[in-house]
């Protein structure tokens, strides 16, 4: 089920670069510009990096331990990893503007795991197995409702 995935270390290799784009530009970002308009989006856009980078290796391991039909590849991967960077930039932006309840934090969580939900229900629906995949092992078989070629040939001789 797990074919689609990508080696661990890629994702490791991309987390990191997330991380280290992000949480240093934060860094810098926090300590050496002032808050106007522009390093304020700036500050949202490596906020985003850095969750996403942190999340990445932990959505490949949940998607890694409980593989799905259709198997997932490595963008429905880096795409939940971007929900939790999205999910926190939009968190911080509430809370600059003072109006984050513990209620809309709820609220939102649950709003993109059903927006989650729904894409993955929609690739679920277009998705179509392989005709080259291989046939189930005897002892997995159902039985078969029809008589072999063979057995005719004994009735009919």
């Amino acid at each position: 089920m797990t074919k689609n995935l990508p080696s661990f270390w890629s994702i490791l290799w991309v987390s990191l670069v997330l991380c280290t784009v992000g949480y240093g530009g934060l860094i810098f970002l926090l300590l050496l510009t002032l808050p106007e308009l522009a390093p304020r989006w700036l500050f949202f856009f490596l906020l985003t990096l850095a969750f996403s980078g942190t999340a990445l290796p932990v959505t490949y391991f949940l998607n890694r331990r409980f593989p799905t039909d259709p198997p997932v590849d490595s963008s429905v991967v880096l795409r939940e990893a971007m929900w939790f960077g999205i999910y926190a930039s939009l968190l911080a932006w509430l809370q600059i503007g003072r109006v984050l309840t513990p209620g809309l934090i709820v609220v939102l969580g649950m709003g993109l795991l059903l927006v989650e939900f729904l894409l993955r229900m929609s690739e679920r629906s277009q998705w179509s197995p392989s005709k080259k995949s291989a046939p189930l092992p005897a002892a997995d078989r159902a039985p078969a409702d029809e008589p072999d070629e063979e057995e005719d040939e004994e009735e009919n001789a």
